[in-house]
Order: structure tokens, then C-alpha cells, then sequence
């Protein structure tokens, strides 16, 4: 399997957002953010052809980039997970990711969550020794099922990068 890992792209601010009184899992992306995301969900496209299933946290910023990409593979549809909200056991995610069995998965999700998975997934350890910007994502090669300790880190590509492989 293909792990596809995308952090979600740039949100309004988590305190102006509070003021506003609505819970941070509703944050949007901002104008800029969409705007960015497009492009890079392009270049993305460029470094990986196909996607077999794509799975969102179900908060809002993270489901409005899983949407940009899934416009730009042309997808059905974006599939949400709990197992992708921050602060789930990195345990827990590793399970849930052990039982698909599509050959290319791409999840989009948060920081530090993120930046921990990837750590979790190659060496096994539970400390964050990746940070992924807004809107960068890297790749993990598995033989067979996704499990802690088992991946290959084949790229890690921040969003400037990926925005400039879109032309």
C-alpha cells in the first residue's frame, strides 16, 4: 500500500476563529488557503497519478482540502474519519489504517497528528520527528498493510514545491 498523507491547507486563525464563539472543528480554510490548495493539489497530482481512496478528518478545514483534491483527481467522493481528529492514539489510527486494503490511500488531517503518524508508521516511535506544513504531504510505502514501524518514507514535499510542480 501507498500512503498518501496531506496536511490541510491554511485556515482562519484558531483565536479570531474562537472569539467567534463556534468550536475550532468548524475552522475554514481562508480564501488564500483554497486558492493555494488548488494549485497544489495539481502538483500533487504530477508526483502521484491516482488515488484509490480518499479519507478526511471530518473537521471542516480538513474536509474542504480533501475536497480540492478529490476535484482535481476527479473522485466520487471524500470519506471521513474520527480516526483522523487530532489528538487520536497514534494505536488507534495505525489499526484503522490496517484495515484498508486499497493499493493508494491519501488522508488529510492536522499537525502535530500528522507529523506523529508519519514518525509512528516508519520507526515505530510515538515522538514527532516530521512537521508538515499547511498543505505539504509525503508518501509511506508498505508491503502488505499499513503497521507501526513498517513504512518507507519515499518523499516529503512542502507545498511551495508542490505548487511549483503544478506549472
Amino acid at each position: 500500500m501507498e500512503l498518501l498523507i496531506v496536511r490541510h491547507a491554511i485556515a482562519e486563525d484558531r483565536e479570531v476563529f474562537a472569539a467567534t464563539g463556534r468550536d475550532d472543528a468548524q475552522r475554514p480554510l481562508t480564501a488564500e488557503g483554497i486558492r493555494k490548495m488548488k494549485r497544489t493539489a495539481r502538483g500533487l497530482h504530477e508526483v502521484v497519478p491516482s488515488i484509490d481512496l480518499l479519507v478526511s478528518s471530518p473537521f471542516t478545514r480538513a474536509n474542504e482540502t480533501a475536497e480540492i483534491i478529490r476535484r482535481e483527481y476527479d473522485l466520487d467522493r471524500v470519506e471521513t474519519a474520527r480516526e483522523l481528529e487530532p489528538g487520536t492514539s497514534l494505536a488507534d489510527v495505525a489499526t484503522w489504517l490496517g484495515q484498508l486494503d486499497q493499493p493508494v490511500v491519501a488522508i488529510v488531517g492536522h499537525e502535530p497528528q500528522l507529523g506523529r503518524l508519519v514518525t509512528h508508521l516508519v520507526t515505530g516511535s510515538e515522538r514527532s520527528g516530521v512537521e508538515l506544513k499547511k498543505g505539504a504531504a509525503c508518501l509511506i510505502e508498505f508491503e502488505g498493510k499499513p503497521r507501526a514501524g513498517r513504512g518507507r518514507l519515499t518523499w516529503a514535499i512542502p507545498p511551495g514545491i508542490l505548487r511549483d510542480l503544478a506549472g
